[in-house]
């Protein structure tokens, strides 16, 4: 006589019970690796900000891991290279929950919408293992169209309507062939070139001139330099654009009120 193992088996609820162990195995798996970054968690004490051992929660953060990078490099997560310790910050407040107020200049220090992460001080490379980021004179093979309007030899004007600069260049991205950064020759200076984001700059055809919103004509001053005046290395980058972002915000005292 012939028979099936199936015939003493509900198959389709072996099939469901399967599904439900690997789907909880699944969820298992993605919270232990989202933990490879900001773990353990911080906790507020009524004197600030205190690390706790506890603050792993469950499941625990995964095990070391090395990753290859480009270039042979390796680098092995999770690690607290990032995490800043000495942020010039202070609870506005003793008691847990409380905002931080920033204690010196906010758009540098790096805090709140300025944030920026300790990334490598060096350059971002193409896949030929040469700057991606350069100002047009470095690359003579690329070239603004000549249907767009070219913002070379345009003032720059602050969200204030202060004159800010003038753009002496303009920076583009190799690999992805487009436009990264404007170079400023700031105001009231002899040789300080400062970049700007192109995703915070407008540039208006009909008045030939380049129109930031997120800070003053007067704060590209302080907007961070570059150590070589033909390459931006990848913390930088950052630096500029936490600046400027954080110009959102801190560019005037009237930001930093509420709306209503």
């Amino acid at each position: 006589m012939q028979t099936s193992f199936t015939s003493y088996i509900d198959v389709a609820q072996v099939v469901l019970y399967g599904f439900w162990i690997f789907f909880a195995a699944l969820i298992f798996y993605l919270r232990t690796e989202d933990k490879r970054e900001g773990y353990p968690l911080q906790f507020e004490g009524r004197i600030g900000r205190q690390t706790a051992s506890s603050g792993h929660g469950f499941p625990t953060p995964p095990s070391p891991k090395t990753y290859h990078m480009h270039g042979g490099r390796t680098a092995t997560l999770p690690n607290r290279d990032n995490d800043r310790a000495d942020a010039p910050v202070t609870p506005m407040y003793s008691w847990p929950g409380t905002p931080y107020l920033p204690t010196g200049n906010p758009m540098l220090d790096g805090v709140g919408p300025g944030s920026y992460a300790a990334r490598r001080d060096e350059p971002e490379l193409t896949m030929d293992n040469i700057p991606a980021i350069v100002p047009l004179r470095v690359d003579g093979s690329i070239f603004i169209a000549s249907e767009d309007p070219d913002p070379r030899g345009m003032p720059v004007f602050g969200c204030d309507g202060q004159l800010g600069g003038k753009i002496r260049e303009v920076w583009v991205d190799r690999a992805e062939m487009l436009i990264r950064y404007l170079e400023v020759e700031v105001e009231g200076t002899v040789g300080r070139h400062v970049l700007l984001p192109m995703t915070m700059a407008v540039v208006d055809k009909s008045r030939k001139a380049v129109l930031v919103d997120a800070i003053l004509g007067s704060q590209f001053a302080n907007v961070p330099g570059l150590a070589n005046p033909d390459q931006v290395t990848k913390l930088e980058e950052d630096k500029i654009v936490g600046y400027f972002g954080g110009g959102h915000l801190y560019a005037t005292a009237a930001r930093q009120e509420p709306l209503l």
